[in-house]
C-alpha cells in the first residue's frame, strides 16, 4: 500500500503548496498550528504588560539567574557613578575652546556637588544621588520596559531642580478607561503620534493601606514646559511605528527562567530527600500478609505487631564492639538503601544550554551570567567582552541620550537662568542652541581589562596612530576623565621627591616596547 505524502514532501515535489513560501505555507505539518497576528504595536503590547511585568518581578526577585543577570547589566551599564563628560559644541555657538574649556570645568563642578550630595536634595523623596536614581531607572527599564521621571521643582532648596523615578504602575488611564487613538496606556498623543502628556495615578491601585482618594485621582502633567523644559521623562525601546510603552527585557525569556527554576527546584529537593533518607527498615510483611491482617479482628493484629517492632527498636541500644555500634533488627527485618542517583546525570548539561538561552536573551554571555570560566580561555573571553561591551555601550548611549540628558539639560537651564553658570557677552541664545550648551559624553563604569598589560598597550598604540584619543580609553578602559586624570598627576609629579620620575613621564615607545620583563635601558 503507497505510503500518504505529506505536505512537506509535497512541496519538496513542487506541488500542492498553499503559498510560495514556505514560511505562510499552512499545509506544512511543522506550522500548521502556528497563526500568529498582525496587530498593532500598543494592542500587542498593552494587552498583556501588567501580567508580563508582574511575571519579571516575581523572577527577580525569586530567582538567582534573573536577579543576577539583571544587577550585572546594571552595575556594568550604569555602575555606581554615573556621570556627564561636557562637551560643548563650541564652533556650532561661534565662541572659542578656550572657552569651552572653562565652562566645561565650571560645569561639571556644579554637576558633581549637586549630583553627589550626601543630602540627596537632587531626589524630590531625598533618598537618592544621581547616579543611584539613574541606576534605579535603568533597572527599572530592563524589568519593566520602560524608565519614567518627573522633574519637579521645589522653591525650597538652593537648587531648585529635582527628579522623582515614578513606577511604571502608575502610568495608566484615567478610572481605568479603554484605550482610545489619541490616549493609550496612560500617554497622550498627538495626532503624529508624539507623546504630549501623561496620566499618572496618585497611588498604586494594590497598597498594605487605604488610599481611596489618591487611588481614584489621576494628574495630568505635560511632557515638556512653555520653554521645551523636560517635564516627564519617559524611555523605551522604541521597536515598531505607533508604539507608547515598552515591553520588559525579560519578556522572551520568562518562560524559560521559570521552567528552568522549577527543573532546578525539583532536583534539589531530589538530592534533599536523597541526602535526609539515606536507609530504611524493611518488614518481611508483603501486602497480602497485611491485609489479611487488617480484615480479620479489625486490623488488631497488625497494630499489635508494629507496636511491638516500635518498642523493640525503642528499647535496644544494639551491641557494642571495640566501640562500634552493631544495630539489632526485629526478627525478620532487613536494611534497605535509597538508591541516591539525583541528581540526574545530565542536570548540569541540560542547566548550562538554558542558561545559554537566558543569557543570549540578557545580551550577557554565558560566563557572565553562570560565573563559570572553567572552560574560557584569553583568546575567548576577549571576544566575547568585545560583543557583550558592543551591546551594553550602546544601550548605554541610548538610555543617556534619552533618560539622562534631559534631566542634565533640564537642570542646567536653571544655572544658566539664575546666573550660576554666566555666559559670554555676544553668546547665542540659550534656548535657541540649548542641546549645544548641554551636548555631553556619559561616563559609567570601565570596560575593565583580561589582559592589562597587553589591553595597555593596545590602548597606547591606537592614540599613537590616532585611531583614538586619551580621553577615549580612559573613559572606556577604566570610567575615568582623563582631565581629572591630568590634574591628579600633576599633584603627584609635583610630591614626587627629587630626581625621581612619575611613571607617566615614561614615553610611549617605552610602554609599548615593554613586555612585562625589565625596563628598557636609555640609549645616548
Amino acid at each position: 500500500m503507497p505510503r500518504r505524502a505529506t505536505a512537506g514532501g509535497l512541496r519538496d515535489a513542487g506541488i500542492n503548496a498553499s503559498h510560495p513560501y514556505a514560511a505562510a505555507d499552512t499545509a506544512i505539518d511543522t506550522l500548521a498550528g502556528y497563526l500568529p497576528q498582525n496587530r498593532a504595536a500598543d494592542a500587542e503590547i498593552l494587552s498583556g504588560k501588567n501580567r508580563i511585568t508582574a511575571r519579571a518581578r516575581d523572577l527577580v526577585r525569586n530567582n538567582g539567574w534573573a536577579a543576577g543577570g539583571i544587577a550585572k547589566e546594571v552595575d556594568s551599564v550604569i555602575g555606581a557613578n554615573f556621570r556627564p563628560l561636557l562637551k560643548p559644541d563650541w564652533r556650532a555657538l561661534g565662541l572659542s575652546a578656550d572657552w569651552a574649556r572653562e565652562f566645561k570645568e565650571l560645569v561639571e563642578a556644579r554637576w558633581r556637588s549637586y549630583a553627589e550630595d550626601p543630602r540627596f536634595f537632587a531626589d524630590t523623596t531625598l533618598s537618592q544621588t544621581v547616579p543611584q536614581m539613574f541606576a534605579l531607572a535603568y533597572r527599572t527599564y530592563l524589568i519593566e520596559g520602560e524608565a519614567l521621571g518627573v522633574v519637579n521643582w521645589r522653591r525650597q532648596r538652593a537648587t531648585k531642580t529635582c527628579l522623582r523615578i515614578v513606577d511604571p504602575d502608575l502610568l495608566s488611564n484615567p478610572y481605568g478607561s479603554a484605550d482610545e487613538v489619541t490616549l493609550r496606556g496612560g500617554v497622550e498623543v498627538s495626532r503624529d503620534g508624539a507623546a504630549r502628556a501623561y496620566h499618572f495615578r496618585q497611588a498604586h491601585a494594590h497598597t498594605g493601606w487605604a488610599q481611596p482618594a489618591d487611588q481614584f485621582t489621576w494628574k495630568r502633567i505635560g511632557r515638556t514646559g512653555r520653554t521645551g523644559r523636560p517635564q516627564v521623562i519617559h524611555f523605551f525601546d522604541k521597536s515598531r511605528d505607533g508604539q507608547t510603552r515598552g515591553v520588559s527585557r525579560l519578556a522572551p525569556i520568562i518562560e524559560k527562567l521559570k521552567m528552568e527554576d522549577h527543573y532546578a527546584r525539583v532536583e534539589l529537593q531530589a538530592a534533599v530527600i536523597n541526602a535526609v533518607l539515606a536507609a530504611f527498615i524493611k518488614s518481611p510483611m508483603g501486602p497480602e500478609i497485611i491485609d489479611e491482617m487488617f480484615t480479620e479482628g479489625g486490623g488488631k493484629g497488625f497494630l499489635d505487631y508494629q507496636e511491638a517492632r516500635g518498642g523493640y527498636y525503642g528499647q535496644t541500644a544494639g551491641i557494642k564492639v571495640g566501640g562500634a555500634r552493631v544495630s539489632t533488627l526485629y526478627p525478620g527485618d532487613e536494611i534497605g538503601m535509597v538508591n541516591t542517583a539525583r541528581p540526574a546525570a545530565q542536570f548540569a548539561d541540560f542547566e548550562s544550554a538554558v542558561l545559554r538561552n537566558i543569557a543570549s536573551g540578557l545580551g550577557i554571555s554565558y560566563e557572565q551570567l553562570a560565573a563559570d570560566w572553567s572552560k574560557t580561555n584569553y583568546s575567548s573571553a576577549r571576544a566575547a567582552m568585545i560583543e557583550i561591551w558592543r551591546g551594553w555601550t550602546a544601550r548605554r548611549t541610548a538610555f543617556s541620550q534619552g533618560f539622562c540628558q534631559p534631566f542634565f539639560m533640564a537642570w542646567l537651564e536653571e544655572q544658566v537662568m539664575d546666573g550660576h553658570i554666566a555666559l559670554p557677552r555676544g553668546a547665542p541664545d540659550f534656548y535657541t542652541f540649548w542641546p549645544a550648551y548641554a551636548r555631553a559624553k556619559w561616563i559609567g563604569p570601565g570596560k575593565g581589562f583580561v589582559d592589562p598589560v597587553k589591553e595597555a598597550q593596545a590602548a597606547a598604540m591606537r592614540v599613537a596612530l590616532g585611531l583614538s584619543t586619551l580621553e577615549e580609553e580612559a573613559a572606556e578602559l577604566t570610567g575615568t576623565d582623563y582631565a581629572d586624570n591630568m590634574e591628579q598627576i600633576r599633584a603627584e609629579i609635583a610630591a614626587m621627591p627629587e630626581d625621581t620620575l612619575h611613571p607617566m613621564q615614561e614615553s610611549f615607545a617605552k610602554l609599548l616596547g615593554h613586555n612585562g620583563g625589565p625596563p628598557l635601558k636609555e640609549e645616548d
